[in-house]
């Protein structure tokens, strides 16, 4: 992610930004942060994600929807008056929920009940977003299960990475935290019948 040098934004003008281009934002804290292309393993680990989510919610009758990528965002609250909203690679949400944003932008506000599952993959660079500040935003907004994918070979400092998947379960108000690699199943508790290895969410293959 690239920090775009600009004024401080709030919320309402994040909503209606356009600056010609394709480039998707989240919003930081009032600074507009770009979001990258994603590598193609990253894409491919979305997709496989939200496939298999999707799966387990028609097998189980669950009612609801499993989104990708820049389809839906979370409001997160204020920090010292600046707005922050975030774009999960995966969101996980009920069909009603869904269906009410048809006529408006499809952000979760603070006023609406938080998603149940949301998915960040970690790109090079965003390490500390997203195992720091959306650990502890996801927290605050009171969403029950946060998951992380690091799969990449190096990080932005070209240091090896412990490829593995964060299970971050919401229990009275703070994340209790499991960490799955290689072939061990990761335990998701939204969809528990859902038997993946850590190896297969990284390498995004059954």
């Amino acid at each position: 992610m690239t920090t775009t040098a600009s004024k401080l934004m709030t919320f309402e003008e994040w909503l209606t930004y356009e600056d010609g281009s394709d480039t998707r934002y989240e919003l930081d804290r009032g600074v507009l942060v770009e979001m990258g292309q994603a590598r193609g393993q990253h894409g491919d680990i979305m997709e496989f994600l939200n496939d298999q989510f999707k799966a387990e919610i028609s097998k189980m009758g669950y009612p609801w929807l499993s989104k990708m990528g820049s389809q839906v965002a979370v409001r997160v609250p204020q920090v010292g008056r600046r707005d922050t909203s975030r774009v999960p690679d995966v969101v996980v949400l009920p069909t009603e929920q869904w269906e009410a944003m048809a006529d408006r932008e499809a952000v979760i506000d603070l006023s609406e009940p938080a998603p149940p599952l949301v998915v960040e993959v970690v790109s090079t660079g965003t390490e500390i977003t997203d195992h720091r500040k959306k650990r502890a935003e996801y927290n605050i907004v009171g969403i029950p299960c946060y998951v992380l994918v690091d799969w990449s070979n190096v990080n932005q400092n070209k240091k090896p990475v412990d490829k593995r998947v964060t299970v971050l379960t919401l229990v009275e108000g703070l994340y209790d935290e499991e960490v799955y690699r290689e072939d061990q199943i990761v335990f998701i508790p939204t969809f528990p019948n859902l038997k993946l290895t850590a190896n297969q969410i990284i390498r995004a293959k059954l």
